[in-house]
């Protein structure tokens, strides 16, 4: 699917999308944009981002760049390539408990109405496990699922326990690329493993398709807790390199420093879970660590790991 059926489904949702000379942005937070499609690995002028900026009178913005930018964090696109996955993509830990999450469910696709009905409770359970609030409602949750219907490329997935939504996730093809979005699961069921259950069969099943030649599964967040990640590298994706760039609004720079952030980070950690503050502190961490050069970074973990695909994107 086009790009532009993605920009539907956030107008739909309410967000301001805005196509450039290098990408599409939408408002992801409060005079914030990012760029999609997430996996597009983009080189925007200095002039278009001024012009932008200027144009939408936005105070920041967020995209993915190459590695061999001059400026951005280190940071990475949790991906799957290839046309086969299976139980041989996969550790001896992984793959025990997969084996143990289809034991306990069933995985199929189900519909966004049921997805809308059923997922709100799924997804406040989810936020509140991981410590995070997203402004999120059961109004705009109901908006974000219907707002896919009859659009093509989204299918929703669920796993089901006696019939009972246990985990779900909103799959979209964007080109040749499918992109995970909203994966969640109630805290009870996470011994039953039916996460990994769900991940394995979704993963499987669309890259068996002709026209699917890879898996987004993410971007590293400003926020969420590292372990979220770990999940999808344990699942066999891996971690492609990239330099995520944040670009504030001229006029603000000078105050976006290291004696602005400090301030921020205490607020941050006073309020735990504040969604506002939460990515606040990430857009300032993810610009200030953006303007060291790449060997004075402090990189992600598992971007120092064998699975990690650093040298190729360098």
């Amino acid at each position: 699917m086009s790009p532009e059926v993605f920009a539907e489904w956030l107008r739909r949702q309410g967000h301001h999308v805005i196509r450039t000379a290098s990408s599409y942005w939408f408002n992801q937070g409060p005079r914030v944009y990012q760029a999609f499609p997430y996996h597009w690995i983009i080189q925007p002028t200095e002039t278009e981002l001024l012009q932008f900026l200027r144009q939408t009178a936005a105070m920041g913005l967020r995209y993915s760049t190459s590695l061999d930018f001059p400026t951005g964090h280190i940071s990475y696109h949790a991906i799957y390539e290839g046309n086969s996955y299976g139980f041989d993509s996969l550790g001896k830990w992984a793959r025990k408990n997969v084996r143990r999450g289809l034991k306990n469910c069933s995985v199929e696709p189900i519909s966004l109405e049921r997805l809308s009905e059923d997922g709100w409770l799924l997804q406040r359970d989810t936020l509140d496990r991981q410590g995070r609030r997203l402004n999120l409602t059961k109004d705009k949750w109901e908006t974000i699922c219907s707002s896919a219907k009859d659009l093509p490329g989204f299918e929703a997935w669920g796993a089901l326990c006696d019939g009972r939504l246990a985990a779900s996730v909103i799959t979209f093809l964007m080109d040749d690329c499918i992109y995970m979005l909203y994966q969640q699961c109630y805290r009870e069921y996470l011994t039953e493993h039916v996460n990994n259950a769900l991940s394995f069969v979704v993963t499987q099943t669309v890259t068996g398709r002709p026209q699917v030649r890879s898996i987004l599964y993410g971007l590293h967040s400003l926020d969420a807790p590292a372990n979220v990640d770990e999940f999808k590298f344990r699942m066999g994706y891996t971690a492609k390199a990239v330099r995520q760039r944040v670009v504030f609004h001229p006029r603000l720079t000078p105050f976006f420093n290291n004696a602005t952030y400090k301030f921020v980070r205490l607020l941050s950690r006073l309020r735990p879970g504040d969604p506002v503050l939460a990515k606040a502190e990430g857009m300032f961490r993810f610009y200030l660590e953006g303007q060291r050069p790449l060997n004075q970074q402090t990189w992600p973990e598992v971007l120092t790991q064998p699975n990690s695909e650093v040298e190729s994107n360098a």
